[in-house]
């Protein structure tokens, strides 16, 4: 996954590109290997990190998004 602090890029939904598929999330930091999808169909684990002043992040290898649900996160500090 690119570094956001090297690239200035961060996996975000896109409209009409990403699917609709939307998980909530209870901290920042959230793993992803896309099983989600279906056994077999994963991807390798990564770690995604919902930015302080976001609700979401995106999964760049198979675009599931993470939606931070509402008084998470606020003790996350990694």
């Amino acid at each position: 996954m690119r570094d956001a602090k090297q690239t200035g890029y961060a996996p975000k939904l896109t409209a009409g590109v990403t699917p609709v598929q939307r998980l909530e999330a209870t901290s920042r930091s959230v793993p992803c290997d896309g099983e989600i999808a279906g056994p077999g169909l994963g991807h390798p684990r990564v770690w995604l990190r919902i930015n302080d002043g976001e609700q979401e992040v995106t999964c760049p290898y198979c675009s599931i998004t993470y939606v931070l649900k509402a008084g998470a996160g606020g003790d996350d500090h990694h």
